[in-house]
């Protein structure tokens, strides 16, 4: 994860990624002096670190208490409702490979009158690594980061591409009918 601006995500090491305008970091000190990424940044951290599966650095960007919600989720889960939640959300089962590629791209990141807030459009667009079929999943994050961490989320996407994207459906379909 990027707070410094060196490391796998600076700046200079975007020439390697397909879209250099993510891993920007913004070297300003918070309150306490430690680095602190504005609310843009901290998205594409986020989706840039979903699709290099940092699943151990994720954690970090959220505050120890927060609220994530993702009302179009159709397995109806609960919000998580704090940084211990977002980590074990984060954790994939062990032994467990991702059956995807993926990458962000983003239509716009709209700043709101609420300097806190921001709601970004994008995708994760990719590939099944089995087939080599390309997908894309429209999402929609609606996030109050406070401090350079996110403390409020709310995640629309489409739950249907994504879950017939990992090959899921059946498991989606048994879990909506019960």
């Amino acid at each position: 994860m990027i707070t410094d601006g060196h490391g796998p995500c600076a700046p200079e090491a975007a020439a390697d990624r397909a879209d250099p305008t993510f891993f920007v970091a913004r070297p300003e000190a918070d309150r306490y002096g430690c680095p602190m990424l504005s609310p843009r940044e901290v998205f594409l951290n986020l989706v840039n670190g979903v699709c290099e599966e940092r699943w151990t650095d994720l954690p970090e960007l959220y505050a120890e208490d927060t609220h994530i919600s993702h009302p179009f989720d159709p397995y109806r889960s609960g919000p998580l409702l704090s940084r211990a939640a977002i980590q074990q959300h984060f954790t994939p089962p062990a032994g467990s490979t991702s059956p995807i590629k993926r990458r962000p791209v983003v239509t716009a990141v709209h700043e709101t009158t609420d300097p806190e807030v921001i709601v970004a459009e994008f995708e994760y667009q990719g590939t099944v690594i089995a087939s080599g079929e390309p997908f894309a999943i429209p999402c929609v994050f609606v996030m109050r980061i406070r401090d350079g961490k996110i403390v409020e989320s709310r995640d629309y996407m489409d739950h249907v591409r994504s879950a017939q994207s990992r090959g899921t459906t059946e498991q989606l379909i048994q879990a909506i009918t019960e």
